[in-house]
Parts: C-alpha cells; structure tokens; sequence
C-alpha cells in the first residue's frame, strides 16, 4: 500500500480552512499535515513537513498566494502547488502557474473534485478547474515563449549554468547551500521544462544562457572555474 499524500492547507479564513480539512480527511489516501494563515508561516511549514501538495489561497495578507507559490516551488521543488481560490480570471491563473502552481481550483468545487485535483497534482500532472480550462489552453497556446530557456525561474537559471560547466550535483549543492537532493529535483523540473533527457543537452542549451562572472566564494570552493559546457556533465 502506498504512503497517503501529505497535504498542507493554507487560508486565512480559518472556517473556510477547517471546512477543506474536514473535507480531506475522509479520502482514505490523503492525510493534513499541517494548516497555516498566511503565506510566511505556510513556508515554514513547507520547509519542516515536506508536504507532497500544498492547497494555497491567492488572496492573503502579508505575503500573497502568489509570492507564496514562488517560494515554497523554490525551498521544496518536490511539492506541488494547488491554488483554491476565487479569482476566475485568465491572469491570475496564468499567473499561478508561472509561479509555479500545478493546479488551480475554484472555491466552491466539490469535494470529489478538488480529491482529484490534489491527486494530480500529487501525480505529477496538471489540474485545472473545467470551467476554465478551455480559457487557460487558448491562452497558454497563444503566449507560449519560442525559448523554452524562458520557462525557468532564476533558481534553476542558477543551476543548469553550473551543469554547463560539468558540475555534479554535489558541487552545486556546495556552491548554492542546497543539499544533493534538492538540486537532483530541481535538475529534474529543469529537464522537463527544456524538454531533453540529459544533462548533456541540458548542458548544450546552458551554453546560451548569459554568461555572469562567478562569485569569488565560488571560485575558491574548488578552485576549478573553468569547465567548458560540454565536459563530462554526468547522469542524474
């Protein structure tokens, strides 16, 4: 039997949050790790309990939906994000996804439907709320960047220019403070969104990105700076 899907809840209204809790807790393969009211304390959350999918309102104060999914994909690259929202409208759910959310749920779903988006997300894909689908593939199909190097937040900019210079993951974990693991799973994301296979073609596309002078406490982790970006890139 597999593990449960870990979730953590994050709304400011906490009726409203208690209701999704209570609505969650009767799926048999999901269980709530955690519930926050505001964006700070849904990333401390993240970073201590790993949750495998965070269900997260757009509108809060202090920090944003929005400005949340950004730093929980960037602290915890292997959570999904779920926005449970109000806002129908096409910018803000684009919005959501370029911020790194991998669902987007209207207030008001049922219960089995937002089962199923969390599911999804859980499992790697993609869910949004029917009545705007239609809406968010016009849109994404009309908007769609030619440079699919433009998909990737700086973070992961950060880090296929050190695979380009024939990095392995543990040396970039050095250089950036990030453990093996956390970079293993943002080279992963990063191969998905370049849509190549290897590091080898991930290095090969590095080669286009600007070239930024390396910090001087890089420089002297090594004292190897100067690694072509088709040199010995090793496997995942």
């Amino acid at each position: 039997m597999s593990d449960p899907i870990g979730i953590l809840v994050v709304d400011d209204h906490p009726l409203f949050r208690e209701g999704v809790v209570h609505s969650l807790a009767s799926e048999p393969d999901f269980t709530v790790v955690g519930q926050a009211a505001s964006g700070e304390e849904a990333l401390r959350l993240a970073r201590d309990l790993l949750p495998d999918v965070v269900l997260l309102d757009i509108a809060m104060p202090g920090w944003d939906g929005l400005m949340t999914a950004e730093k929980i994909t960037t602290a915890c690259p292997a959570t999904r994000i779920v926005m449970l929202t109000v806002f129908e409208d096409e910018d803000k759910l684009l919005a959501a996804f370029k911020a790194g959310a991998r669902g987007y749920v209207l207030k008001g779903v049922s219960a089995r439907e937002l089962a199923c988006a969390v599911r999804a997300a859980a499992g790697g894909e993609v869910y949004v709320s029917p009545s705007l689908a239609a809406g968010i593939l016009v849109a994404l199909t009309r908007g769609a960047p030619a440079d699919p190097l433009e998909e990737l937040t700086g973070r992961e900019r950060e880090i296929l220019t050190r695979v380009g210079q024939g990095l392995t993951n543990r040396e970039i974990g050095e250089r950036l403070h990030l453990s093996e693991k956390t970079i293993k799973h943002y080279i992963t994301n990063i191969l998905q969104k370049l849509q190549v296979r290897s590091r080898v073609e991930a290095a090969l596309l590095a080669a286009r990105l600007p070239q930024r002078p390396t910090p001087t406490h890089e420089a002297g982790a090594t004292g190897r700076t100067d690694r072509l970006p088709g040199q010995s890139p090793k496997t995942l």
